[in-house]
């Protein structure tokens, strides 16, 4: 399973880049906007730090605008994945976009019908948003599982993303379902690699080295 970052903060970036962690990063317009400046020149210095995929959001919400967007987004960097809402005009810029051989990631998707049509229209990642699902009261991890069967039958190429990540166990049960990739908030990322018992046993080791060194003086 890929692990992407979910943000447009470069120290972010950098830092699990550093750890050997990333795969890939997505962006969205809220994560730009909390990063102020110029969000062009943003882009364009997340995509040079980034050897996998970077996906950038259209923010027009019909097919000629969605296009027109793409086209400029592509300009940033050959690692470039533009990202597509789920609506009707994003199915038509789909559509386009696949034939034009231009990387998909059609997100805001929260159902197995969704993804399918998004997977049929030959989207690079489908994006379910399994946290926003949960906190409907719903199962986002059984739409990823239904989603999984769904693309294993027809043996389509779209691959999964899990995005809305809220805690470690969504990244657990993703893998355990065979997701192809999950995107995290930097939060999540580093709790993978924490657990009470690990430090409690450094900390022991560490003592016990100490007094041993003490008793050879």
């Amino acid at each position: 399973m890929e692990f992407f970052l979910d943000t447009a903060n470069l120290d972010q970036i950098r830092e699990v880049n550093d750890l050997g962690l990333l795969d890939g990063v997505t962006t969205n317009p809220t994560l730009m906007s909390r990063e102020g400046g110029d969000w062009r020149e943003q882009a364009s210095l997340i995509c040079d730090a980034v050897d996998g995929p970077v996906s950038l959001e259209v923010i027009g919400t019909t097919h000629e605008e969605m296009i027109k967007e793409a086209k400029d987004l592509v300009s940033f960097g050959p690692n470039v994945v533009v990202k597509i809402p789920m609506i009707p005009e994003g199915l038509k810029a789909l559509k386009e976009l696949t034939e034009r051989e231009i990387k998909t990631n059609v997100t805001l998707v929260f159902s197995p019908s969704q993804a399918l049509l998004a997977a049929k229209l030959g989207a690079t990642y489908v994006s379910p948003f399994v946290g926003r699902l949960d906190g409907l009261g719903q199962s986002g991890m059984e739409a990823v599982d239904q989603m999984r069967t769904l693309f294993d039958n027809y043996a389509f190429n779209t691959k999964i993303l899990v995005a809305s990540v809220r805690h470690p166990m969504h990244v657990i049960e993703s893998g355990l379902i065979g997701a192809d990739v999950i995107t995290l908030p930097y939060a999540t990322i580093m709790q993978l690699m924490q657990h009470p018992l690990t430090d409690k046993g450094l900390a022991a080791f560490l003592a016990d080295w100490e007094a041993f060194q003490a008793e050879q003086q």
